[in-house]
């Protein structure tokens, strides 16, 4: 009984991290919305697309792991209703992929979008078009970014034959590398590439064993030296991975703590990218609207994603699991 009440203790404050986080988030629709440099050439991407980009991301993989009288499912709709009116009803996405063909943020963007049923057919036939070019299947890009490109296209009905499976072993995780050589880049690697194959976290019975195994072992002390070292955004996104990992196996990852990342939450809820950001936390958001936004954004979103997955964890591969004597460097 007591491990029961611990569990739904534990269940509550999850879906009240969720909540503050969304509720920061909607407060700041403004800070999501495009500006009027968002189809200019020289627009910064990173201050547009992007941030309403990831938002689409969260919000659709919250809507598709809760109800829809649940209010965490009612908050993200009105998110991702709010990202898609910010695109026109993706006319802005069919402005920007005329204008850059062969950048990929646009297809990126909208496949977030598509993954939640909102679609713009038009998009899709040009961005069909494209991606029958030797111009853009020769494109050079790192395996992890090949990899979510590959996962966007397919989300928009683009499928190369025969490309998928290849892009896994050339990614820092596919390759299941000595666990010391984890850095802060080969996080937020490894993170996306969990992503793409669980169709972020809302398919998690798509990770291949022997990577689920390979994390088992070793994201709780990766997990660890980054909540220790106040790493929040990385390891908001660990928790997440943590999270999937547990809704294959069914089983907690050793080290899922909570406490530390929720601890460095400011008033409202809203989490810091580090600790390098807790002075913004303590001059509050007044001092400087565009850069607290900017450096708490993005982790808040994570905290959102990670504890509703955390909270909705059904064993949904109960064979998939560790391999006797744990995991090493690859053979």
């Amino acid at each position: 009984m007591a491990a029961a009440a611990d569990a739904h203790r534990h269940a509550g404050t999850l879906r009240t991290a969720a909540g503050d986080a969304l509720a920061w988030a909607d407060s700041r629709r403004a800070d999501f919305a495009l500006g009027e440099d968002a189809l200019a050439a020289d627009g910064e991407v990173d201050r547009s697309w992007k941030p309403l980009g990831e938002l689409a991301q969260v919000c659709a993989t919250v809507t598709r792991l809760t109800g829809p009288a649940d209010p965490l499912h009612a908050r993200a709709r009105g998110l991702l209703d709010f990202a898609w009116q910010e695109t026109r009803e993706g006319e802005l996405l069919l402005r920007l992929q005329r204008l850059e063909p062969f950048a990929t943020y646009p297809l990126e963007v909208y496949a977030a979008l598509a993954s939640a049923g909102l679609r713009h057919p038009a998009f899709e036939q040009a961005a069909a078009v494209v991606a029958r070019t030797r111009g853009w299947r020769l494109t050079e890009q790192d395996p992890t970014r090949r990899l979510g490109v590959l996962r966007a296209e397919e989300r928009c009905g683009i499928h190369r034959f025969g490309q998928a499976p290849p892009e896994l072993p050339q990614t820092w995780l596919g390759g299941l590398p000595e666990p010391w050589t984890f850095g802060r880049d080969a996080g937020y690697a490894l993170t996306h590439v969990v992503f793409h194959l669980s169709d972020w976290g809302r398919d998690a019975s798509a990770l291949p064993p022997d990577l689920v195994a390979y994390l088992g072992d070793w994201l709780p002390p990766w997990l660890d030296t980054c909540l220790e070292a106040g790493l929040w955004d990385l390891g908001g996104e660990l928790l997440a991975v943590a999270a999937i990992v547990a809704r294959t196996t069914g089983e907690d990852i050793p080290g899922s703590d909570w406490g530390r990342l929720l601890e460095a939450r400011g008033p409202s809820g809203e989490v810091p990218l580090d600790d390098r950001d807790l002075d913004d936390i303590a001059a509050g958001p007044g001092s400087d609207g565009d850069r607290y936004f900017l450096h708490h954004y993005h982790s808040t979103l994570m905290a959102a994603f990670a504890a509703v997955l955390a909270g909705a964890r059904p064993a949904e591969r109960p064979g998939a699991g560790r391999r006797p004597g744990g995991q090493g460097a690859p053979a």
